[in-house]
């Protein structure tokens, strides 16, 4: 089966669980070539919208994601990476998951996690405070 990446102009989206917990971790894009990166060694590799450019997860932190299993959804448009996160946290404001907010019924957003650790000594301050992937 191939992914139907002209179907989403080149892009699918790739969401990132915990292979022990079945926590999502983090939603990313991949191409083409970031999933041949991905597959080819072992640790998952998104397209940056932002940078237009390949970006390893883990590159400037250290807080790699090493893949146990890759799977595709039934329209073959979404890849599941479910990965050992190697590190306190995936995401750049320093929590677990990127999914530490909770949207209740009213509309209202709450932070319902811990930062596991702190971004400014990780990516620097400059870099924490702007980062986007």
């Amino acid at each position: 089966m191939e992914i139907a990446f002209a179907k989403t102009d080149g892009l699918v989206p790739a969401i990132v669980q915990d292979y022990s917990s079945g926590d999502v971790l983090m939603l990313g894009f991949m191409n083409e070539t970031a999933l041949a990166e991905t597959q080819r060694t072992g640790e998952v590799v998104f397209f940056s919208r932002s940078r237009n450019k390949l970006w390893k997860k883990g590159e400037s932190s250290g807080h790699v994601l090493k893949v146990r299993e890759l799977r595709i959804d039934c329209d073959a448009d979404a890849i599941l990476a479910r990965v050992d996160a190697v590190g306190p946290g995936v995401c750049h404001e320093g929590y677990r998951s990127c999914f530490f907010r909770v949207l209740d019924g009213n509309g209202k957003v709450r932070v319902t996690e811990t930062k596991t650790f702190e971004p400014e000594r990780v990516y620097g301050a400059e870099k924490s405070a702007g980062e986007k992937r």
